[in-house]
């Protein structure tokens, strides 16, 4: 996603450049943007230089809902996953102190955009120096 922001202005991103890019699995990337593309966070530009771009702006993405929307669970223990019974639920002391985790995890990763990324690895240089760089974008985004 901090890939497609940094190129954002540029032609559409095909997943072989993200792939070589950032050493992601094509494959991987390919299951991953099947899920972004129905979550409306990046659409698809077919033809000849098509590819992917943001489907919003990257100051309206955040980490978070990138997560939600790919099916990530963050929860720190499984119970919480709700897939998962635990026959110890309603006795469990530490329950409390596990979701009052979740709630924290998810309130910061919807504090993080993928625009504050996208300028971090900008402002900090964190750029391969294996990709050629493109007009005004990122060259291209640290793993």
């Amino acid at each position: 996603m901090v890939n497609l922001a940094c190129h954002a202005g540029d032609k559409p991103v095909t997943l072989k450049e993200i792939s070589d890019e950032e050493g992601i699995s094509l494959s991987y990337l390919e299951q991953l943007f099947v899920k972004l593309r129905k979550g409306s966070i990046v659409k698809s530009v077919r033809g000849p230089g098509g590819g992917y771009v943001l489907a919003k702006p990257s100051s309206g993405i955040s980490v978070g809902e990138v997560i939600a929307v790919v099916e990530e669970p963050l929860n720190p223990v499984a119970c919480l996953d709700g897939a998962v019974s635990c026959d110890r639920a309603k006795s469990c002391t530490t329950q409390r102190v596990w979701k009052g985790l979740a709630v924290k995890i998810a309130e910061f990763l919807n504090s993080v955009t993928i625009d504050d990324l996208s300028r971090e690895a900008k402002k900090e240089g964190a750029l391969s120096s294996a990709v050629k760089p493109r007009a005004d974008a990122c060259a291209s985004v640290g793993k």
